[in-house]
């Protein structure tokens, strides 16, 4: 589930204009790519990024999508999207002065800490480098590049994609074949299955769930996708374990979980499927079963420590890491942090999510775990929570578009996509499609 608190709210990646005491020129159409190219910005701790046509549409951030605009017109493309840009630097930097590290000859500049983003760009083998301070960026063409105060990773950025078919909330997501798919949810999403193809940006309805859900949980796992558990819509418990085929576009029964519950997590590890917490129709449950698919059968492990509901759980290396949920009502939030080891099925307390909240989603991605969104008696969270289990630590990253609670949350590649969910607590749902592209390198998926 998603909520912004509106006492704490994560740092976001926009940054304020300086003041220049010359403007930029705007840049001409079809100005020709510029033949000297700046020294390169050292990508140490970025990862290179390919955009999609569809992303660079729908970036979030306007300075870089400003810069993106100026890079499409100085190509001839003016108006549309330069597809196959790459990615190579993004840095948040701090400059001494408004010349954004980048003065021209003959310029005099405000001298004013300058705080923005040095982007360089990869498109047609020529690069560019961008300098980019709140909603405006332009291009560096001096080579001889002005001081840097300061510098930093940019983690991520955030893109709108083509919207969900259905509207919904308390929806579970999972990735098949390069594809994803969000199941179950409140209301007219109760059987619905879509399918998203990040390549072409677009969705198609699939074979419905036999039984409406909410509030189930969802795990990819050699092709197939496993639907399990939550609830029928009035708050009673499902057990039920179905296996989804993309293939085929078939569901087939299998053995329905020991204990009965939604709004639980759901992790794949080790070819296993890892069923935990949750709640049934009067209370929170700490219930830890793993599921074998090839034996088609469930065992109980170490129960969760803090039993909860409405948790999120992602894996990274060999551990399992249960993070945040509630105690029955999103009036008793936890910051709640677990790592579970499958051997020898023991359970650790970690650093505490830094914002309380519940009805969140999270992935891995480079050895991090990312939770989005959440729900409060103030309303829904916008936050994104970045958590090192090597350095026990959590950090800020760029703020979720759209707050919500209730959402599907899946991993492809560096991709993130944040689907589906309800604006405010309770409430409606939604057919959000919002994907963090993971920029900063934290190690090895």
């Amino acid at each position: 589930m998603a909520t912004s608190e509106p006492a704490q709210q994560a740092p976001s990646i926009a940054t304020a204009t300086p003041a220049k005491a010359t403007p930029p020129k705007p840049p001409a159409t079809n100005q020709p790519l510029p033949t000297t190219q700046p020294p390169r910005a050292q990508a140490s701790g970025t990862g290179e990024v390919t955009l999609t046509a569809a992303e660079i549409r729908g970036l979030k951030h306007l300075g870089i999508r400003s810069a993106l605009a100026d890079l499409a017109q100085r190509a001839g493309q003016a108006g549309n999207e330069p597809a196959g840009v790459r990615i190579i630097s993004a840095q948040l930097v701090t400059w001494p002065d408004a010349s954004l590290g980048c003065p021209e000859p003959g310029t005099s500049y405000a001298q004013v800490l300058t705080k923005g983003i040095q982007l360089l760009l990869l498109y047609e083998k020529e690069e560019f480098d961008y300098r980019i301070a709140g909603i405006h960026g332009r291009l560096c063409e001096s080579v001889l590049p002005g001081q840097v105060l300061e510098s930093q990773p940019l983690i991520g950025i955030w893109a709108s994609l083509a919207d969900m078919p259905t509207a919904r909330g308390e929806v579970a997501a999972a990735v098949a074949g390069g594809k994803v798919y969000v199941m179950g949810g409140f209301g007219a999403g109760a059987t619905a299955n879509e399918e998203y193809d990040p390549a072409t940006n677009t969705w198609q309805k699939r074979a419905p769930i036999p039984r409406g859900v909410d509030h189930p949980a969802a795990v990819g796992l050699k092709g197939q996708i496993y639907l399990v558990g939550g609830l029928d819509g009035r708050w009673g418990p499902v057990g039920n374990v179905w296996a989804y085929d993309p293939e085929a576009d078939s569901w087939t029964a299998k053995s329905p979980l020991p204990t009965a519950r939604g709004a639980l997590a759901a992790v794949a590890l080790g070819g296993k499927i890892y069923a935990i917490g949750g709640r049934d129709a009067v209370q929170d449950l700490g219930a830890n079963e793993v599921y074998d698919p090839a034996m088609d059968s469930w065992q109980s492990l170490k129960d969760l420590p803090t039993a909860r509901d409405h948790l999120a759980a992602a894996a990274v290396g060999e551990r399992i890491y249960a993070t945040g949920g509630r105690l029955t009502s999103y009036a008793r939030n936890l910051p709640i942090n677990e790592e579970y080891d499958p051997d020898p099925d023991e359970w650790t307390k970690r650093a505490p999510l830094p914002t309380a909240r519940s009805g969140i989603g999270a992935a891995a991605v480079q050895g991090r775990i990312y939770v989005f969104g959440g729900e409060a008696i103030e309303g829904t969270f916008d936050e994104n929570e970045a958590y090192d289990p090597s350095s026990d630590q959590w950090e800020p990253a760029p703020a979720l578009p759209t707050a919500r609670h209730g959402i599907g949350v899946v991993s492809l590649g560096n991709r993130i996509y944040v689907l589906a969910g309800r604006l405010t607590p309770g409430g409606s749902g939604s057919a959000l499609n919002e994907v963090f592209i993971v920029l900063s390198e934290a190690g090895s998926d």
